[in-house]
């Protein structure tokens, strides 16, 4: 006699980048098997690939986890997470005053958010008639980076975000250029240009949150900014 089939719960939450509302559910326990045995790997690419996947059948195929801004998957899976192994996640966090205590604080995954910093764009003035427009990274970008120095890492990211070019009523699409005309194109650039490029990743929506803690030594009280879809699973 066959057992009886399990139901498996839904859930909807909103969209950091557009802010369609989607239904999911926790992953299974089998799906769990696969992304313990990827965390285990310490392999990069295998671990994307295993959350990929996991928010892909977990959101019933409505993410396309190759397409989507990596900040949205990042989201989505910690919402997967905490549905499927629990809300409060714990961490060892440094207080601020001294910079080297450590503290273990618990986070509400729940009360994590994608958060944006004020005045971003991703439109960058380069001249006064040259202007790039970038496009977030993608779960895919990530993973063409295996073995990949920090600094080769950073500038292939950087060439795989570049979606146009436009001087005066020019426009150049990336895709229709080669990665040795944007090489060439980026190395042209002075320092100060490039730091304008480099502004659009430090200030693009990411997983962040505020801890406050109180450091057990001094008694002095601080603020920690945690993240990052790692720094919430340590």
């Amino acid at each position: 006699m066959a057992l009886p089939k399990l139901e498996t719960p839904t859930y909807e939450l909103e969209l950091p980048s557009t802010g369609e509302k989607i239904k999911y559910r926790p992953f299974l326990v089998k799906e769990q098997k696969v992304l313990m045995i990827a965390q285990g790997s310490n392999d990069e690419n295998v671990i994307n690939n295993s959350i990929g996947t996991l928010v892909g059948n977990c959101t019933f195929d409505k993410i396309d986890p190759t397409k989507s801004p990596m900040f949205d998957i990042e989201y989505i899976f910690l919402k997967l997470r905490a549905k499927s192994i629990g809300e409060t996640v714990e961490l060892n966090v440094t207080c601020p005053d001294d910079n080297k205590t450590n503290v273990p604080v618990k986070i509400n995954l729940d009360e994590v958010s994608v958060q944006m910093t004020a005045g971003h764009t991703n439109v960058v003035d380069l001249t006064n008639d040259i202007k790039l427009y970038l496009r977030y990274p993608l779960l895919n970008d990530m993973q063409k980076l295996e073995g990949a120095t920090e600094v080769d890492k950073v500038f292939n990211i950087l060439l795989n975000c570049i979606h146009e070019v436009h001087h005066g009523d020019k426009i150049y699409n990336a895709v229709d250029v080669t990665k040795k005309d944007l090489e060439t194109f980026v190395d042209q650039m002075t320092t100060e240009q490039l730091k304008g490029v480099m502004d659009f990743f430090d200030t693009m929506p990411k997983l962040r949150h505020a801890i406050q803690v109180t450091n057990p030594n001094t008694k002095k009280k601080g603020e920690v900014i945690v993240e990052g879809l790692q720094n919430f699973l340590e």
